[in-house]
């Protein structure tokens, strides 16, 4: 259910910027989201296309680019990427991990036809 608070967050930053660029509409929205993110993208997909309606986003097409989770071992210093669930370093087998990319969600970019 979180998808949509977010879904309205990217919808209104979109929106703001549209407007601001004097926009006649906007065509494309392009998103990043981390693997690690709990962010389904047909939730966001289902709750945009409810909530654009009437706004200057209204059919604009959604492009959603996943980041591979890369994590580093806090032991050994080895970074590697996450290839399926959080798992132990592959190096070393320690549990002390940190997070380095994998967890972002963001609006990257707009692109809109103007007036």
């Amino acid at each position: 259910m979180h998808e949509l608070s977010v879904t309205e967050s990217v919808l209104e930053i979109a929106c703001r910027h549209a407007g601001k660029a004097q926009a006649k509409r906007v065509t494309d929205i392009y998103l990043v989201i981390g693997r690690l993110s709990s962010i389904v993208d047909d939730s966001v997909q289902f709750y945009w296309n409810l909530i654009s309606k009437d706004t200057l986003c209204e059919n604009a097409q959604l492009h959603f680019r996943r980041v591979p989770a890369e994590l580093v071992c806090l032991d050994c210093q080895h970074q590697y990427q996450l290839a399926e669930e959080l798992t132990p370093c592959p190096k070393c087998n320690s549990t002390r991990i940190r997070v380095l990319s994998g967890d972002e969600f963001h609006l990257e970019s707009i692109e809109i036809e103007r007036k």
